[in-house]
């Protein structure tokens, strides 16, 4: 599968200027973090690799940085459950499409980086932060655009595509908390699957509301 390269005075994301894509990032996640321009430019890739007209989930290899891309770019976010992340650390995405689980993976490729140092320092944590040059690493993006990815077919388990539709609620008999009554006796909060280390209820009408 042959993809043409976007050039610089070219680039766009997904319809979005580079620019404008800056600007969107900074407004949806505090700042134009590198990892979200980056993953614009790979999101862009897989969407041009879809069919038209097909409905599709997003699967996400990381929890950071690139979700946000997809969830500012696509229909597909967390809370509507078209967006799932399965966190094992590779800064990679799928575009699937619902019903067959036919998609395209996107990955970055690291021999892709060698002619972009200042981006390979910041892919692999070569420099510390304070030491990393932003506005090169920014333009390195730029001028890199989808050269620095890696892109596949692949089709997903179709036990991993179908709705996971839950089959009611409990009360947890500890908390007194509605939860899936799938997750057993108990809910997963007081399993300790939850990092409080204290809690008191506040009575009603307590909890001042300011001036």
């Amino acid at each position: 599968m042959q993809v043409k390269e976007k050039t610089q005075q070219e680039l766009s994301i997904c319809n979005h200027g580079y620019h404008e894509y800056l600007q969107l990032v900074r407004s949806f996640h505090g700042h134009i973090a590198p990892g979200m321009v980056l993953g614009g430019i790979m999101v862009d890739l897989a969407y041009r690799h879809l069919p038209e007209g097909e409905f599709f989930d997003a699967l996400c290899e990381t929890k950071k940085c690139l979700p946000d891309a997809i969830q500012i770019l696509t229909p597909c976010t967390v809370g509507n459950g078209w967006l799932r992340i399965i966190d094992i650390g590779r800064y990679a995405l799928t575009l699937f499409e619902k019903q067959g689980g036919v998609g395209i993976r996107v990955f970055v490729d690291p021999p892709k980086l060698e002619p972009f140092p200042e981006l390979k320092n910041w892919f692999f944590k070569l420099k510390p932060k304070k030491e990393q040059d932003r506005d090169l690493l920014l333009d390195e993006i730029q001028k890199a655009g989808s050269m620095v990815c890696g892109f596949e077919e692949v089709r997903l388990d179709p036990e991993f595509i179908r709705a996971d539709h839950r089959k009611g609620f409990a009360l947890c008999p500890s908390c007194h908390e509605a939860y899936p009554s799938e997750h057993g006796p108990l809910c997963h909060g007081c399993h300790g699957q939850l990092p409080y280390i204290q809690q008191s209820k506040v009575k009603s009408g307590a909890v001042s509301k300011g001036p």
